[in-house]
């Protein structure tokens, strides 16, 4: 069964704020609404591939929500990712016979401005290395609006690679594995670096793995940036790329207009 990205999530303080933000940087942002549970409210940035970021702040507080963020002791930046299942029920099974328990389905909403009411079921994984699963009960096209809203003024088209930073990359490999099924995984070192990666691939989007080595021997290298996410933040989603057009220009975008997220657009092939 294969399972496509659905959206990357960045939390954030103030909502509007990081909408205007967003669209200095050449993104086409829309208000996306107030969760069933009143908790939450967010905004979206749609691609052309299907994917799309989640800008998603918090009303009240939610210590009981699992992106809560007690204080802004963490702050801003990548909270989590989610996978489009076609059925959410039928995907924990599967995992579930290959040995990975999810949680769920779970029922989840969201009323939107124009006050259309919108329903799903995600299913939750119980390690942070992994997806959770967004699978839509009304037509997903509610939910991820098409048409002129997926055009960037950057050239954003949509996700090439998502990376990844895990605490042990045998685990989180043999956990992907399992929700996946039979899936490609190239494995390497990074010589020099003290990390191990590997990578798979979700359709059109790369899925990059890395673990740093067990030996703080760089305290100012690679390895010992992603041992300092680790000890922030915790594991999941550390960078991601966009694809823009071939001969498109490169670029990086200012975290402190990505709230923390660390993005870049890469030239497609």
């Amino acid at each position: 069964m294969s399972l496509l990205l659905d959206h990357i999530v960045i939390r954030v303080q103030d909502l509007e704020q990081s909408i205007a933000h967003f669209g200095s940087l050449g993104f086409t942002v829309q208000r996306g609404g107030t969760h069933a549970d009143g908790a939450t409210h967010n905004a979206l940035i749609g691609f052309a591939d299907g994917s799309y970021f989640e800008l998603i702040a918090f009303l009240r507080d939610a210590p009981e929500h699992r992106w809560w963020d007690d204080g802004a002791h963490v702050g801003d930046g990548f909270v989590d990712f989610a996978l489009l299942p076609e059925s959410v029920a039928a995907t924990i099974d599967g995992a579930g016979q290959r040995g990975l328990v999810y949680d769920g389905p779970i029922a989840g909403g969201r009323l939107r401005p124009d006050g259309e009411r919108l329903e799903w079921q995600i299913g939750k994984p119980r390690s942070a290395d992994l997806p959770f699963l967004c699978g839509d009960v009304t037509p997903r096209r509610l939910r991820v609006a098409e048409g002129a809203v997926r055009h960037h003024e950057n050239g954003a088209r949509g996700v090439a690679n998502i990376t990844l930073v895990v605490n042990d990359l045998d685990a989180s490999v043999a956990r992907y594995r399992a929700l996946l099924g039979a899936i490609d995984v190239q494995r390497a070192p990074l010589p020099g670096y003290g990390v191990a990666l590997a990578v798979l691939r979700l359709g059109p989007t790369g899925l990059t793995l890395l673990s740093p080595s067990r030996t703080p021997d760089d305290a100012d290298g690679f390895a010992s940036d992603l041992r300092r996410h680790l000890a922030a933040r915790g594991e999941g989603v550390f960078a991601v790329a966009l694809e823009t057009h071939a001969g498109g220009t490169p670029r990086r975008f200012a975290s402190e207009l990505t709230h923390g997220a660390t993005l870049e657009l890469v030239a497609g092939s």
